[in-house]
């Protein structure tokens, strides 16, 4: 039997699929963290997936984006071989019409991300296509399709090697998941892709990752497979490294690996391994051309009720009056709320600044005494003075370190760790790096209360803003000493977690 499926039903379905994931975590997802949450002993990581749950909640009332980084659209579809198409656009058009029409959505207008000419001008495309489309040919009648968003920050930190034969996955994996930091904002999934050639075992890792979290089960009725095996092996591996949420130290790292293998030469084992970070977005649905196929929205009793209260001893500091002296007494670890005045600016306005110095320029800021913080925004909507503005890997801006702080910045604001190269200039020059939570977006946007671009509107997202903040909630995580709480907080708790499992 013949199935039709029509153009439009594949162009609303697309747009409704990726409007969903982005503002609605899958359940099993919020279990995952949940079940972490409650059972963590870092006090530093459980404060982290506190307010990655309330931001998840809070998406889901306001159908606003988990993350600003909403993504690059990667589309797997299985098409049936009795599937007939309506469609005047080819399929690459078609779905690529869907994404577009998601990201303009007036009502939850999402980040263009996607730059065209990536080795030369690196346009802006305006709408986020086009997509990464995979298609395959399968039995049937109808057109299965799983769509995903996936953060830079997390696909950044992938990983591909040509192992050989005799060499062991589980010792390359537990060797590369130091080096990939805390940018993909654990805690997460891996999702490792074994065999085939080395574009198939990338294939292989980023499919695996559409799988929902199932781990705990897994445990319960034992491995089947090689794969199995290789998946709770390295679940308690990876875990024991204590690199904890948002790197700072603690008991889960990841809350499931998913592993996928396919047959490969004799003379090869190619492996790859990509992170899902703690917005993880992905939907699937089904055509059978009956129409369009609406993902159904969740109950927000799914969410869990979790409340964050900043504890005694916070610091609350006032970045309109503080100086460079004042910093040189905060702790590696210590909450602060920062109020006052910031600017923004990540790896394009960066550049720009850096060029301009090097010919001579003045520079469109001020820079003396200032704090400021990594973050692409997503645009306002609505009564918004600015969308979610959750920070980006800080790891980026480290080649600039340097000379933005010879030009008298004060703090900088971003994700995950610094590099040895802006560690050495942040104690060099007496300086600070504080840590937003990663996947907390929205949270972190209701701290904003005015936003204005004050350089180079031109950059679109990458702008350099203004924000007028109260009570941000950030983390020391580099002092002016140059002490960093990503390299202090895994190594106790890695001690903490192996004296544990040897009583």
């Amino acid at each position: 039997m013949t199935t039709v499926i029509r153009q439009d039903d594949l162009i609303e379905s697309v747009a409704d699929a990726l409007q969903f994931i982005s503002y609605y975590h899958p359940k099993d997802f919020i279990d995952g963290v949940y079940k972490a949450y409650q059972k963590e002993e870092s006090q530093a990581a459980k404060d982290a997936m506190a307010q990655i749950l309330i931001n998840s909640r809070m998406c889901a009332e306001g159908h606003r984006p988990l993350c600003q980084d909403t993504g690059i659209v990667t589309v797997f579809v299985n098409i049936g071989m009795n599937v007939q198409w309506d469609c005047e656009l080819p399929l690459d058009d078609v779905i690529n019409e869907g994404v577009r029409r998601a990201y303009k959505q007036p009502d939850n207008v999402l980040r263009a991300s996607i730059l065209a000419d990536p080795d030369g001008k690196r346009q802006n495309t305006g709408d986020n296509t086009p997509a990464i489309i995979h298609y395959k040919m399968v039995q049937g009648d109808t057109v299965e399709i799983h769509v995903a968003a996936k953060g830079g920050g997390s696909e950044a930190k992938s990983k591909f090697a040509m192992l050989n034969p005799s060499d062991s996955v589980v010792d390359w994996v537990l060797k590369m998941v130091p080096q990939m930091g805390a940018g993909w904002c654990p805690p997460g999934m891996l999702g490792i892709g074994i065999g085939g050639t080395a574009e198939k075992a990338m294939q292989l890792a980023k499919e695996s990752l559409m799988d929902p979290i199932d781990i705990h089960d897994l445990q319960e009725r034992g491995a089947s497979d090689r794969a199995e095996e290789l998946r709770l092996e390295l679940f308690d591996k990876v875990n024991d490294l204590g690199i904890g949420a948002q790197g700072l130290g603690g008991l889960t790292t990841v809350l499931d690996v998913k592993v996928k293998d396919y047959p490969t030469h004799a003379a090869n084992k190619p492996v790859a391994i990509i992170p899902n970070c703690a917005a993880t977005r992905h939907a699937h649905f089904v055509l059978d051309g009956t129409g369009p196929s609406l993902q159904t929205p969740p109950s927000l009793e799914d969410w869990p009720e979790i409340t964050w209260e900043v504890g005694e001893g916070v610091r609350r500091v006032n970045l309109n009056t503080v100086t460079p002296e004042d910093v040189k007494d905060w702790q590696p670890g210590e909450t602060v709320l920062l109020s006052g005045k910031m600017l923004t600016g990540r790896d394009a306005a960066h550049k720009k600044m850096v060029d301009m110095i090097g010919n001579g320029e003045e520079l469109p800021v001020d820079l003396k005494g200032r704090f400021i913080y990594y973050v692409g925004p997503v645009d306002p909507v609505r009564e918004e003075v600015v969308g979610p503005a959750g920070p980006t890997t800080a790891t980026r801006m480290d080649k600039f370190t340097h000379t933005m702080l010879e030009k008298g910045l004060t703090g900088m604001i971003g994700k995950a760790e610094r590099g040895q190269v802006a560690i050495d200039a942040i104690k060099e020059f007496g300086a600070v790096y504080l840590m937003a939570v990663g996947g907390s977006a929205y949270l972190v946007s209701k701290a904003i209360k005015n936003a204005e671009v004050v350089a180079f509107p031109e950059l679109g997202m990458e702008a350099i803003y203004e924000f007028d903040v109260e009570d941000m909630p950030v983390t020391v995580a580099v002092d002016s000493r140059g002490s960093s709480v990503h390299q202090t907080g895994p190594a106790e708790w890695h001690e903490k977690i192996i004296a544990a499992k040897a009583v």
